[in-house]
């Protein structure tokens, strides 16, 4: 064991606590993303559900009250029919007459003007005057609608222009006049101004971009809020994907791509009553989400700086838990290392034989103990001086330290210029064969600050086995032994005990 690898193990534990601290920076973070992705999800969540329902009361309201004002309608349409079926009527004055034809006609609003028609299409009764105008309608879409089709159900007319000089947009809702015999006699048809859709809708608010709208079950638009294009009004929207959802699913909402603008939008509609009506609030998801993507642009900036401190703040701790370990290192590389050879020092040594001792006494196997030494070298300190010694004694560390390669091997200062080498493992032979290896290169070394005759070693070698009866303390003196030995029989050579 080389004092390197005593230094490699604090490195290990400083490794290991920088990983657990980024492990768990990094799992900090990636819960409190996951946590306020969680929440703005379920808040944009809430934001749609919120503008459905918002947009449902708007549907609910109009549908109130568009079916009252066509319920009104339905009343003047129904009370012309009977009262056109009165015999008793025909006789008296027209002014009296006009007036039981069309008293149920006031109260509806925006009201257009109360036809009756013959079965040639000819105006007989004008809620506009006592005197009928002139003018034939049998070309009027209603018109040919009762022609061929008996049911007496009520009839409501896509949009269309009309023929007084204000030429304002309107519809009519009409019904059959037939016979005893279900023959046709004629048409009632009462005509309603747009201008009621668009007060009515202008009562509310929906935003810039989005839109209320009414349309005909087959698809014509009769009215719109804010009216966007003047030309889509009447045109026919029976073909487009959106709008055959809407009359499959009858009352509901989605959202969806709009076919005309392009852009996606969260579509809340539901039927009229029993009318042929639906009324379809179209709100742009830009207007649904607006307050909620400014709320999620604030929470995200703040947790992401959030994060970022964070993630800052774990590598400044890393930075200084990565100086403050090396510098423990640095103060046990000092407490273990001789300074001025750069090996093991005493206090390392004594560990390393204990630790070794103790694992030897374990495994059976065996272990060794060098002792070296430096021949005459207090005469050549007091010759060369103390730097040309200092010199010598850092270069027979690194001669000794280059000659036991494995890690599990130790080389340290003894004292003065007296080295140990602790083998674990090795037997007398081995530990002889590097003795020799140390004490041939120590021999070779060049010389050391104008000296002129080598520096030469003397080492003994111990060696305990499972057979041996000694203990550590026995160990170390047998080296010490046959150390003096080898200085006794000439120095420059190796004996090992026996």
């Amino acid at each position: 064991m080389s004092v390197s690898s005593v230094k490699s193990q604090d490195p290990i534990g400083s490794t290991r606590s920088e990983r657990l601290l980024i492990l768990g920076s990094v799992l900090l973070v990636i819960a409190i993303l996951s946590i306020v992705t969680f929440l703005l999800i379920r808040e944009r969540a809430n934001a749609e559900l919120s503008a459905a329902r918002a947009a449902n009361n708007i549907v609910q309201l109009i549908d109130a009250d568009v079916l009252r004002n066509v319920e009104l309608y339905d009343i003047s349409l129904l009370g012309l029919i009977a009262a056109s079926q009165r015999e008793d009527l025909k006789s008296v004055s027209p002014a009296i007459r006009h007036m039981a034809y069309f008293d149920r006609a006031t109260a509806a609003p925006y009201k257009g003007n109360i036809l009756l028609l013959d079965n040639k299409g000819d105006v007989i009764a004008d809620s506009a005057s006592v005197e009928p105008r002139q003018g034939n309608y049998a070309d009027r879409e209603y018109f040919q609608s009762h022609v061929n089709n008996p049911d007496p159900g009520m009839f409501i007319s896509p949009p269309f222009r009309a023929r007084s000089p204000e030429q304002d947009w309107r519809i009519s809702f009409s019904r059959r006049l037939s016979g005893s015999q279900g023959e046709f006699l004629g048409v009632v048809e009462a005509a309603m101004r747009l201008s009621y859709f668009d007060q009515l809708f202008n009562s509310l608010s929906i935003g810039r971009d989005s839109t209320v709208n009414l349309i005909s079950k087959n698809g014509i638009l009769l009215a719109q809020q804010p009216r966007l294009a003047e030309e889509l009004i009447g045109k026919d929207f029976s073909n487009r994907p959106n709008f055959q959802r809407i009359v499959k699913e009858g009352n509901g909402s989605f959202t969806s791509m709009s076919d005309r603008y392009r852009d996606k939008r969260l579509y809340t509609f539901s039927k009229v009553g029993n009318l042929p009506l639906i009324v379809i609030v179209a709100l742009s998801s830009d207007e649904v989400f607006a307050a909620w993507k400014r709320t999620a642009v604030v929470v995200s900036s703040a947790t992401v700086a959030l994060c970022v401190s964070l993630l800052w703040l774990t590598w400044l701790l890393r930075r200084e838990l990565r100086r403050r370990h090396n510098a423990e290192h640095e103060l046990a590389q000092l407490a273990a290392t001789d300074a001025l050879t750069g090996v093991a020092n005493r206090r390392t040594l004594d560990q390393t034989l204990r630790h070794e001792w103790f694992r030897a006494q374990r495994t059976g196997k065996p272990l060794s103990v060098l002792m070296i030494d430096a021949d005459h070298f207090k005469a050549f300190n007091d010759q060369h001086g103390h730097q040309a010694g200092d010199d010598a004694l850092r270069a027979l560390a690194k001669v000794i330290a280059e000659n036991v390669r494995r890690p599990t091997d130790l080389v340290a200062r003894y004292g003065g210029e007296e080295f140990s080498v602790v083998l674990a493992e090795t037997d007398s032979a081995g530990a002889r064969q590097i003795a020799e290896h140390i004490r041939s290169a120590v021999e070779q070394l060049p010389f050391v600050a104008g000296v002129e005759s080598p520096i030469t070693v003397s080492i003994g070698i111990s060696t305990w086995t499972s057979t041996t009866d000694t203990s550590l303390e026995q160990l170390l003196i047998a080296a010490d032994k046959a150390l003096y030995q080898a200085k006794e029989s000439g120095r420059n050579r190796v004996v090992a005990t026996e």
